[in-house]
């Protein structure tokens, strides 16, 4: 093997995650020689791309399916992603900034909002309850329309942003690839064939050779947990994949709009937002269909899936009892009904009208090509899923699998996973991790942009 095919670290997977490790190990460490592997022509084409998810830098302000200690962490992650934004795109060409509210309807839910308003304004002091008639003047179509006795109310914050993730990928690469001191190699429309463990090396094969790497980080979404796999890592877990889709209606919308997350659902509740650079068109979804594919509207994929399931007892009961959970079981199927042909759009439509009441069907169409998938991660254990995101730690190995909100927290992420990096490849290396905090972590005030 050649010595120019000899790397400190490889990262497989462009997407947000991969390109924010590149950034932190390019700009804040001595590592000398990388390389990042994507087997796509460029970055972030799958789940970062802007199509294939909510656009939304989820501090855990509006979120309420959070809780306030998850609601800490997250809100340390995105502040990174903030003030990353705040220095380098003074000219918004990555990010817009709408206003955001999480919309409580009806006695329980405002009820339920007062009380986190209580809980969460020492971690968030900028949220804000408001009443109907400030909603009325900040989201006219959220009331219009809507019975004068329904009780609604609203957490409200001015700082909502939403971000083309593909565009900060790539600002992440652009800032990693000027630095003249150190042997970056991108590797675009390559796919990772295969990887042993060799000594002290990983020989990882791609299309028509090999390369030799001291650390491995994986950052391949779903396909992080099927590489996991080869190398006996992550026997205990398997994947419950969910799509994502979107349905676009004209700017109905002057900012974000979130309701009140489903008590036992892990996933998000039906919100609708302004498009990044273009407010006169509002998308509102997600949808969340179980699937079993590992990238969306990729059937071949299939195969693929089955093996980081494992046709295994274990696994076919914690699917089982995930999916008999009654809150989860009706919750998948009003999914599945959501992209039947006719029906499934009117359904949907009830949704939207707890947001806009006044939408009529032909307003609203389902964005075609658009949307992602999160994988869900399922103890094979505990025959449960687990909330948040997993990350398998092996011998100088790293395997992310990243649900929501992975691009959010992406910066936090790599600066986790810079700190393993650097410890797995030992002595003369280090990172810069006080730099990096000054420059991303401080919440002092930045020229306010926007």
């Amino acid at each position: 093997m050649h010595s120019h095919n000899i790397y400190d670290v490889a990262i497989v997977g462009g997407g947000i995650s991969g390109t924010a490790l590149l950034y932190t190990l390019s700009n804040y460490t001595n590592i000398d020689r990388i390389a990042l592997i994507e087997k796509n022509p460029g970055v972030a084409l799958v789940n970062s791309h802007k199509t294939s998810n909510s656009q939304t830098l989820h501090f855990g302000d509006i979120e309420t399916n959070y809780t306030l200690e998850k609601a800490g962490k997250v809100n340390r992650a995105a502040t990174l992603v903030k003030n990353y934004l705040l220095r380098n795109d003074s000219s918004q060409e990555i990010h817009s900034k709408y206003h955001k509210m999480v919309l409580a309807i009806g006695k329980e839910e405002t009820a339920e909002l007062r009380a986190r308003y209580q809980e969460f304004k020492s971690l968030f002091p900028k949220l804000r309850l408001i009443d109907r008639e400030e909603i009325a003047l900040l989201e006219p179509n959220v009331v219009k329309g809507r019975p004068i006795n329904e009780e609604i109310l609203a957490l409200y914050t001015d700082e909502g942003y939403t971000i083309d993730f593909q565009k900060l990928a790539q600002s992440f690469l652009q800032k990693s690839m000027g630095n003249e001191q150190k042997t970056i190699d991108l590797m675009l429309g390559t796919k990772v064939k295969n990887i042993k463990k060799r000594g002290d090396f990983y020989q990882v094969e791609i299309d028509r050779e090999a390369i030799a790497a001291k650390v491995v980080v994986f950052t391949a979404g779903a396909y992080s947990l099927l590489f996991a796999k080869t190398l006996d890592y992550g026997k205990d877990y398997a994947l419950l994949n969910v799509a994502g889709s979107f349905y676009l209606a004209p700017g109905v919308l002057n900012g974000k709009v979130y309701t009140v997350q489903l008590k036992k659902i892990p996933f998000a509740a039906i919100h609708g937002d302004p498009e990044v650079h273009d407010a006169s068109q509002t998308r509102f979804g997600p949808t969340a269909k179980v699937t079993p594919l590992l990238e969306q509207r990729k059937y071949a994929t299939f195969f693929d899936y089955l093996r980081t399931a494992g046709l295994s007892i274990a696994a076919f009961l914690s699917f089982f009892n995930i999916l008999s959970e009654p809150a989860i079981l009706k919750y998948v199927v009003m999914n599945f009904i959501y992209d039947i042909p006719l029906i499934g759009k009117r359904l949907f439509l009830k949704e939207v009208q707890k947001i806009v009441p006044t939408i009529k069907l032909n307003e609203v169409t389902l964005a075609k090509g658009y949307g992602g998938i999160r994988p869900q991660i399922v103890n094979l254990k505990t025959h449960r899923l687990e909330m948040g995101e997993a990350k398998i730690i092996g011998e100088n190995i790293l395997f992310n699998i990243t649900p929501s909100p992975g691009a959010s927290t992406c910066l936090q992420n790599a600066e986790y996973d810079t700190e393993k990096i650097v410890s797995f490849l030992g002595e003369g290396y280090s990172f810069e991790k006080q730099k990096f905090e000054q420059e991303l972590a401080e919440q002092r005030v930045l020229a306010h942009i926007g």
